[in-house]
């Protein structure tokens, strides 16, 4: 193809065309080093060596056609892909799902998407040979990317081959906006050559509009539908009523907060020695984010000389220790519904915060630290409505997880509200579909 027909086919000027070459050299360069960066995962999550080539667009089996294809990164997205996914099924009945990932807890979670007759796959690398390649093999009647997945060579490919392709649940806060504005000689045309994008608010709208993207819907955040594995909630219930202490929980930490939490801890138990009080009025739980992190954090809490039960080492119920530590999978309606207050994991560290509607949906109030700007709107919301408090830092966070466990009629409060924060936001998975497939029939009118 000549750099002329090139330019047409997508829309770019010669700026464009030759920053996505030039992006285009550096993945294709990276390759060796996502190959090493694979097998040293892999020795800790072993899904990272499960089918490495697909991640370069090599592919098993037979072509095909036909598929509605779902990307959904890592864990976050999957949970909020399979409520997208029952409603697309819903309204068109027989659909062949393609799910793809990039992690491995998104592969993990997403084994319970797939039915008899659908695929699972690694999205591949971005590189123009890859994607090109994994287009052809499945070709895909729409695309569909959850939140954030916005990668040049993929949309490219996908507008050459005429792919409708959706940015749904989608989510740009200010810090990333900044970053693709300074890079827009890149960004830019892979924004503008989506078939339409749906925000989840008008502020992540405004946003993707400014860099040429096409929105077309406001549809709020699917996450909000998801309702919390029942058994979970009432085990976790149970479970903190047998123990009788109140529960402090430090849910989805990550690197730094623990050992920020540790020290608010040590702070707490000094000040209490001094004042002449005995024993703990807390059981303390924390549940890292990522599982390859917990024999490190279960190191962390022993040499600073607290004893701690694992959740894979309980049977009936939890085991009497310093600390609990949440060691499992899909199980965070469990650890929310044991606790009575929980600290945002993500947001005392510079990390952006962790998704709080699940807390909000099992009535666990939240204190947050400064950094929520992953979910922005959501945190902003949760404060308003009385269903987390803000904290400047870890140390302060403590203090006020502490003060509203010691608050039962404000504690009982901020438990209802957390509830009706979290019904207020439902139905985004409903209305999403729906333009999905309404933006599907106007291409295939086209």
């Amino acid at each position: 193809m000549s750099i002329n027909r090139y330019l047409m086919a997508k829309k770019l000027s010669g700026i464009e065309y030759w920053a996505l070459r030039l992006y285009s050299g550096l993945v294709w360069l990276l390759q060796p080093w996502l190959r090493k960066k694979l097998y040293r995962r892999a020795k800790r999550e072993h899904e990272y060596g499960l089918l490495v080539e697909e991640r370069f667009g090599h592919y098993r089996d037979a072509s095909s056609f036909g598929w509605v294809w779902v990307h959904a990164v890592s864990l976050g997205e999957t949970r909020a892909a399979a409520l997208l996914i029952d409603q697309l099924r819903a309204l068109r009945p027989g659909m062949t799902l393609l799910l793809t990932h990039s992690t491995a807890t998104g592969w993990a979670a997403g084994k319970s998407v797939v039915r008899p007759g659908d695929r699972q796959v690694w999205l591949p690398w971005d590189t123009r040979h890859a994607t090109k390649y994994f287009l052809e093999h499945f070709r895909p009647v729409v695309g569909i990317l959850l939140e954030t997945e916005v990668w040049p060579n993929l949309v490219h490919s996908c507008a050459q081959q005429r792919t409708p392709l959706l940015l749904v649940n989608a989510r740009l806060n200010a810090s990333s906006f900044e970053s693709a504005n300074r890079l827009r000689w890149l960004s830019g045309p892979a924004y503008a050559n989506l078939t339409a994008v749906f925000a989840q608010s008008a502020a992540d709208a405004e946003r993707f509009e400014q860099l040429g993207a096409t929105v077309k819907g406001v549809l709020g955040n699917i996450k909000f539908d998801a309702q919390p594995a029942v058994d979970q909630l009432l085990q976790g219930r149970e479970w903190r009523r047998l123990f009788g202490r109140p529960v402090l929980a430090l849910i989805s930490s990550r690197e730094g907060e623990e050992a920020a939490f540790i020290a608010a801890l040590l702070a707490h138990k000094t000040s209490r020695k001094h004042a002449g009080s005995d024993g703990d009025l807390v059981q303390i739980l924390v549940v890292p984010r990522h599982p390859q992190r917990v024999d490190d954090v279960a190191r962390l809490f022993d040499s600073a000389g607290f004893s701690v039960s694992r959740r894979t080492h309980w049977k009936s119920h939890p085991t009497r220790a310093d600390v609990w530590l949440g060691d499992s999978m899909g199980e965070l309606a469990l650890y929310y519904s044991m606790c009575d207050v929980a600290m945002l994991g993500g947001s005392f560290e510079r990390f952006g915060g962790q998704n709080l509607i699940e807390a909000a949906a099992c009535g666990c109030p939240l204190v947050m630290g400064p950094h929520t700007y992953n979910f922005s709107d959501a945190a902003e919301w949760a404060e308003r409505s009385g269903a987390a408090r803000r904290v400047s830092d870890m140390t302060s966070g403590f203090a006020t997880a502490l003060k509203w466990i010691h608050q039962p009629d404000a504690l009982t409060e901020a438990q209802g509200k957390c509830l009706n924060f979290a019904l207020a936001h439902q139905g985004a998975s409903q209305k999403t579909a729906s333009a999905i497939l309404s933006v599907l029939a106007d291409e295939q009118d086209r």
